[in-house]
């Protein structure tokens, strides 16, 4: 099959530009994420995820109004990870931890009363970009641009509490307000990243070309730009190869993701040591 005619089917389409605005997200906060040592952040929302969409199974919700429903959730438990390691002295890694484990049990708990995991559950738990919609492609740009406006708008504070947030602190930066859009905005990138990869593998998406970028890249700047164009280029391969040889896409992407990497790991070992 040559690229033209792969191109000629509508939901291939979507799939290619509903995967790139996702991946450009995901890289993008990757990248913040993974130098605060935030980036498990990911693994615990997709749990979070889980539980939503369990939920809005059991109630029998159209695809649209269940991503609507989801947004609301995702982002409340966002906040509550905030909070927990702000104000119940707890280390963020266990705040992710709790909220977490209370996403997946309450996932599997409703998938049980449900009477069991079904094929539409396991297509949100590992993806199913080939099957996205005109109207979830629509959600995916809107929430794409705000997203993007909110890192533009933010990117000062949000460089300086990357790299020293105590010196941000003391510089009169308001370092929790920074936190509260890094949060928000990561999680509704989780929630767009849930139909590409799967809501198992939404992590790797926001690791994965943050720290292939970082292995290659020499400045701030060049790596959240680097980290994108192998976020695409990874997600574009991963959907066309996917589509080619009928193949998992969401496990596609990764795999192709962490080939990246190692690329990059071997590319910046043999730069360092000629």
């Amino acid at each position: 099959m040559n690229l033209n005619e792969m191109l000629s089917y509508g939901f291939m389409q979507r799939a290619l530009i509903g995967g790139s605005l996702i991946a450009i997200l995901c890289s993008v906060l990757g990248v913040f994420l993974v130098l605060r040592r935030l980036s498990l952040i990911g693994d615990g929302l997709a749990h979070v995820t889980f539980g939503s969409v369990a939920l809005a199974l059991f109630f029998r919700l159209h695809s649209v109004y269940m991503t609507l429903s989801i947004i609301p959730v995702v982002l409340a438990s966002a906040l509550g990870i905030l909070k927990l390691s702000q104000k119940a002295r707890i280390y963020g890694d266990a705040a992710i931890g709790m909220v977490s484990a209370i996403g997946i049990a309450t996932g599997v708990l409703l998938a049980s009363v449900a009477g069991g995991f079904n094929i539409d559950l396991f297509s949100y738990l590992f993806g199913n970009i080939l099957s996205i919609s005109s109207s979830e492609l629509g959600i995916a740009a809107v929430l794409f641009c705000i997203v993007i406006a909110g890192v533009v708008m933010f990117y000062n504070e949000l460089f300086a509490s990357t790299f020293d947030e105590e010196l941000a602190k003391s510089s009169g930066l308001n370092t929790d307000r920074i936190n509260t859009v890094l949060v928000l905005l990561t999680a509704l990138t989780v929630v767009l990243a849930m139909k590409v990869v799967g809501i198992m593998l939404i992590s790797a998406l926001l690791i994965l070309p943050a720290v292939s970028a970082l292995q290659i890249a020499k400045g701030f700047k060049t790596a959240i730009v680097s980290a994108a164009g192998i976020g695409v280029a990874t997600v574009v391969c991963g959907i066309s190869l996917s589509f080619v040889m009928n193949l998992p896409t969401g496990a596609t992407i990764v795999l192709i993701n962490f080939a990246v990497f190692l690329c990059a790991f071997a590319a910046r070992s043999l730069l360092r040591h000629p």
